[in-house]
């Protein structure tokens, strides 16, 4: 290989320089010397070695190119010609490092997803999407934040760019030697630690790094002893590292520590115990407090990950430090997300727009961790059916994954911790909803016993107060879909022990919620979804097995009589009452269970809905409720509109490519109408903007639906092809169309 010509070329070179009286010295000094298989160099080879390049053929015969080069290094520093050991030296770093990039890449381009089949990793590159931060030095990382759908909301605030703009110069010009990368569970901290060491070993940034070592601090025993330098050797897999001289420029060296939260140990050490030599072994929190004091090294770059609970440890020894917040994906980066997941453009753009058209599950997207949830569940559907117009998939489902991800690390022994935790984070959630409040202080997080170091950064963000605040430390939930999601789980949890706190604890009605959101209250409409969601017979046994708490369907009643209570009114008493509030849609659709969905909508025989643009996920709530509509006798829609996908925006040009034809937007209604059972007599479709692409599946219901008596298609743009296409469907002997209008 190139690099060990590099490196015997070196060697050559340098025994070549030697007096012949430094040369026949050497060799007496190398018959010394063992072999790796034990024993010396043979006598004879020696004596036959009269000129460099036979010693040098004579020593790779018995030793590796590595061994060799140590070998030589050791006998030069012995014969005092320390020029040649220091040239020596120096091209064993470079061939280290070398080596170390190649094993960098190995580690890290590469990873296992949780769902992935055995040996069907994904690369970091195919992957990785930037990031939406927020850059702050201390003293201002509990600022400009509420926890809740950040990377949307906190534009002015935030930058989207490189990993290595972590360490890039603030107004001043000086560049942070110490980063600490802030995110809760989910939001991309460790995928942008592989970014940067990708980037680090295939040299395309970070090239003011001449070595980056990583440490997952759960590999860490708090309990053993170690030097600085054990912990770099611990990063290199290769023997004979060269280590010091690795070291003797340590402000080229990039330290990083991911998941710091999972030390557990007290970060406060006597300043006379800790470190300055990087050799010295001691106790791992004593040669980390070290490095974080700038004791050992101190002029090289430690970057630090964390979740917000860890912060107030961190403060108390790091100075001079930046602090860089994810506040997870963009608008801009959701997309750019699902056209790399996807990798097809045509499926990227389906499930885009079909999350998008869910305000909810697609705020949740800016959490890293729901977006490639929402993704694995949206191609799992699309590779089953092609289609998301019969996707079953809800946001509590899609919710509910990630509440079972964020918990998987955790043993069965510790589920009855959970079930103690829980009820009381749903209470904290919901008096936060009915109260608009998204801040909560410690004294409330203690009064509730939620003060649980292994369950509280799970669901919590931790926010360090300002100087001078008594009351202690703030809290936020993730994100705040997450908190109306406990918030519903508050209505719905079994009570099997009081809740901690006041006697003035919120009550569980559910009625009051339901005509809360009906009257006043359109904030509480993620939480009624929620609510929806958890009540079906999937959500509680789902809910159980991830939890272990049981979920009670008593509300279930309350529910159906509300949703068939709201129409009321909007007909006239000797008819039927109609439906003409789309959020009825979603909330079945989000139970997603076909009984309940009968008894719901029985009383019900039309639909009436004005000025709607219908995204791919209100097209596929309404599908799902007009399959399971047995008495709906009129459809009608005026000024309505039909999303067929998502928009071509701007992206990368490595991501697009063009889509494939896609189907007219009205294909999913029609299909639903003509589900067995079907009893539709009349379709309104009112200055829906309607084109000729339409009237293919228009005139397939014509054909195909012996019930359907009246069409009213006013102000449509149908054009010659498209009124053909109807008549084609007229004259089908299944047709006893009445009336067109």
């Amino acid at each position: 290989m190139a690099g060990e010509e590099r490196g015997s070329a070196v060697l050559l070179r340098a025994l070549q320089g030697l007096t012949p009286k430094d040369f026949q010295e050497f060799k007496a000094k190398l018959s010394e010397v063992p072999v790796e298989r034990g024993g010396n160099i043979p006598r004879d080879c020696l004596a036959k070695a009269a000129h460099p390049c036979a010693l040098l053929s004579c020593m790779g015969s018995s030793y590796r190119e590595e061994v060799a080069m140590d070998v030589a290094i050791r006998l030069f520093q012995e014969m005092n010609l320390r020029d040649l050991a220091e040239r020596l030296l120096d091209e064993k770093v470079k061939e280290h490092k070398r080596r170390y990039r190649q094993h960098v890449l190995r580690q890290f381009l590469s990873y296992k997803e949780v769902n992935s089949c055995l040996g069907d990793n994904v690369s970091v590159g195919s992957r990785y999407t930037p990031l939406s931060t927020a850059r702050r030095s201390r003293g201002q990382e509990e600022a400009a934040d509420t926890g809740h759908g950040r990377a949307d909301t906190c534009a002015g605030a935030a930058g989207t760019g490189t990993t290595w703009m972590l360490f890039e110069a603030d107004g001043d010009g000086r560049r942070p030697r110490v980063v600490v990368l802030v995110g809760a569970p989910g939001m991309g901290k460790t995928m942008t630690v592989r970014k940067v060491m990708v980037e680090w070993a295939e040299g395309t940034l970070g090239a003011q790094f001449d070595y980056v070592f990583c440490t997952d601090c759960e590999d860490l025993a708090p309990a053993t002893e170690v030097s600085v330098a054990g912990l770099v050797s611990r990063c290199c897999p290769h023997r004979h590292t060269p280590v010091g001289q690795i070291l003797r420029d340590h402000k080229r060296i990039l330290f990083i520590f991911d998941g710091f939260e999972a030390l557990g140990f007290p970060l406060v050490q006597p300043q006379a115990e800790l470190s300055s030599d990087p050799g010295e072994a001691k106790l791992l929190e004593i040669t980390l407090m070290s490095l974080l004091k700038k004791t050992v090294l101190p002029e090289c770059s430690l970057l630090i990950t964390t979740r917000p609970v860890a912060l107030q440890r961190l403060r108390q020894c790091l100075e001079g430090e930046c602090y860089v917040e994810i506040l997870g994906f963009s608008a801009a980066s959701k997309q750019e997300y699902f056209h790399r997941h996807f990798g097809d453009p045509g499926e990227a753009a389906a499930a885009l727009g079909y999350v998008r058209g869910n305000e909810v599950l697609y705020s949740l997207c800016a959490i890293p961790a729901v977006s490639w949830t929402v993704c694995t569940v949206l191609q799992q559907e699309l590779h089953k059916s092609r289609s998301l117009s019969e996707c079953s998939k809800t946001a509590t489902q899609m919710s509910m994954f990630c509440l079972s991800w964020l918990t998987k690390s955790r043993g069965r022994d510790k589920e009855q911790d959970l079930q103690k935790f829980l009820p009381e984070l749903c209470s904290l959630a919901a008096d936060g909803i009915w109260k608009h409040k998204v801040l909560f202080e410690e004294k409330e997080i203690k009064e509730r016993g939620l003060d649980q170091p292994e369950l509280l950064p799970l669901f919590l963000n931790e926010k360090i107060s300002k100087a001078g605040v008594e009351e202690g430390n703030i809290y936020s939930f993730t994100h705040l879909h997450l908190q109306e999601l406990f918030a519903a789980m508050f209505y719905v949890l079994e009570d099997e022990e009081e809740t901690s706190g006041d006697s003035g604890a919120l009550a569980k009605d559910v009625s009051v919620l339901l005509e809360s959101y009906s009257e006043s209250r359109e904030d509480l409409r993620p939480t009624v979804l929620f609510l929806f969601g958890l009540m079906s017979q999937r959500a509680i046994e789902y809910a159980d097995e991830v939890t272990g708490c049981s979920v009670s369907p008593r509300a279930r009643e309350e529910m159906l009589r509300w949703l068939q209570g709201r129409h009321r009114g909007v007909s006239p008493p000797q008819r039927a009452p109609k439906l003409s509030h789309l959020d009825t849609f979603h909330f079945l659709f989000e139970m997603n269970e076909k009984s309940f969905t009968q008894s719901a909508l029985g009383g019900f025989t039309d639909i009436d809905l004005r000025d709607v643009t219908f995204s791919l996920y209100d097209q596929a709530a309404l599908c799902f409720c007009i399959r399971h509509w047995d008495r709906l006798d009129g459809v009608t829609l005026r000024g309505c509109s039909f999303a067929r996908g998502e928009p071509q925006e701007e992206l990368p040009t490595a991501l697009t490519r063009e889509p494939e034809e896609l189907h007219p937007p009205i294909r999913p209604l029609c299909r639903a109408l003509r589900h067995p059972g079907s009893r539709l007599r009349v379709l309104r479709l009112q200055w829906c903007r309607l084109s000729e692409s339409c009237c293919r599946e228009l005139g397939e219901l014509l054909a195909l639906h012996p019930g359907l008596e009246r069409l009213e298609l006013a102000d449509g743009v149908l054009g010659d092809r498209g009124v053909r296409l109807l008549c084609h469907g007229l004259r089908q002997p299944g047709c006893h169309l009445r009336a067109l209008r």
